[in-house]
């Protein structure tokens, strides 16, 4: 542990230096560069006493929120940076090394000087992490986009040709901040009309009561002609939190579950129900978590007794590694698998349509939108809330609209 404090200590010392000589080439007054070695001592002494005085018996807090949002606000900009001036060194260094050993000049100082240009592109290039990082915990966490996705499907019947679900996931609301935000976001997903609302979990970060606060936010949810239907996800069993007890643990499990009563919702728990329009049906399977990373309560063979391959299948999964796993190869043949989790890491690049990228595909193959496999779909959700970090960049909160069309799709 020592060790690791160590290590991380001078790394971040030389990140510090580098981001003072950059500033140094640009900034003359002394009082501006105090100021900025004030500031950064005490955003230092402010996240490392938040990190060591974390309670894994609370667990994430308004506090840990804000002093991760600033942790990655002032340096990963600052890590930019000296990647810049690091790189400028290590030439410098061979111009020094070439200088001496081949076109020795006695008037020159081994190492050149460094160049003011280089420091005005390094500061360029970090002020564009650090803006957006900064739109990101003002802005982009609260920045709700509707995605509107068409799924064909040659076997399915006919009576729900047109049929829209909508689809919401990882609500987290134990890091919610702004009850005007949440409000509009609710009356967003109510003019959408659709269908069904579907919720795939993690409806709080690990305790149920920070969902009461905003119980009668999203009681404001209408329910559709064919209802509001939820899974549990892996932060809705209170395994991050170090517990009293396993009977506290139990308790707030079961509490959980019932959040979902409260808002009017029917949580499937490895169970399927059947939906029915005029005389044709089909079938929502809901299991629990099942997670390559984050355990495996979900048992989808439990979930889908008594049907068979024939059956029109959409199942709620809150993890798409289960999708990857084991429902795309599944003999019943799941149509639609709709997941979340990943929130796309709440970083990213995405141009809709054209391209996307974030740290989440390192870890999961499928990680945001929809994805094929013989026929078989599915669909991440980029998540409605936020965890960990308090932004969104990129990849924004997401409302799904799946519209459900008979046939081949067109190419």
């Amino acid at each position: 542990m020592l060790f690791r404090f160590i290590i991380v200590a001078v790394v971040l010392l030389l990140v510090e230096i580098y981001a003072l000589q950059a500033f140094r080439t640009l900034v003359k007054s002394k009082w501006i560069l105090w100021a900025y070695a004030l500031v950064s001592f005490v955003a230092y002494v402010y996240i490392f006493y938040t990190i060591f005085n974390f309670d894994r018996k609370v667990g994430q807090t308004k506090q840990s929120l804000f002093a991760l949002g600033l942790l990655l606000t002032l340096y990963l900009p600052k890590i930019v940076l000296t990647t810049v001036m690091l790189g400028e060194d290590v030439v410098r260094f061979l111009s020094g090394v070439a200088n001496y050993f081949i076109e020795y000049d006695s008037r020159s100082t081994f190492l050149p000087e460094r160049r003011k240009f280089v420091s005005q592109v390094a500061l360029g290039l970090a002020a564009v992490p650090f803006l957006s990082l900064l739109y990101g915990v003002t802005k982009g966490k609260y920045n709700f986009k509707v995605f509107n996705q068409h799924l064909y499907f040659p076997d399915l019947p006919d009576a729900f040709d047109g049929f829209t679900i909508t689809h919401i996931s990882d609500i987290h609301s134990g890091s919610f901040d702004n009850a005007e935000k949440i409000n509009y976001a609710v009356d967003l997903i109510n003019q959408q009309g659709s269908d069904i609302l579907l919720f795939t979990g993690d409806i709080v970060n690990a305790k149920a009561d920070e969902m009461h606060p905003w119980i009668d936010t999203f009681n404001r949810l209408t329910k559709p002609v064919f209802g509001k239907y939820s899974v549990l996800g892996n932060h809705d069993y209170g395994a991050y939190l170090d517990w009293d007890s396993e009977e506290a643990k139990a308790k707030n499990f079961e509490d959980i579950k019932d959040l979902h009563r409260q808002i009017d919702f029917k949580l499937l728990l490895n169970e399927h129900v059947k939906i029915k329009k005029e005389d044709q049906e089909l079938v929502l399977v809901g299991v629990e978590n099942w997670g390559k990373h984050f355990g495996s309560m979900g048992d989808v063979d439990k979930a889908s007794e008594g049907l068979t391959d024939k059956d029109f299948k959409i199942l709620m999964s809150h993890d798409p590694s289960h999708w990857d796993e084991i429902v795309k190869h599944h003999h019943k043949n799941f149509h639609l698998t709709l997941s979340g989790h990943t929130h796309g890491m709440q970083f990213g690049i995405e141009i809709p349509g054209y391209f996307k990228w974030s740290l989440a595909q390192y870890m999961y193959k499928q990680w945001a939108g929809c994805y094929e496999y013989l026929g078989r779909y599915v669909y991440v959700n980029r998540g409605f809330g936020f965890h960990a970090y308090p932004g969104r960049v990129g990849i924004m909160p997401e409302i799904t609209v799946i519209t459900l069309k008979k046939g081949e799709k067109l190419a």
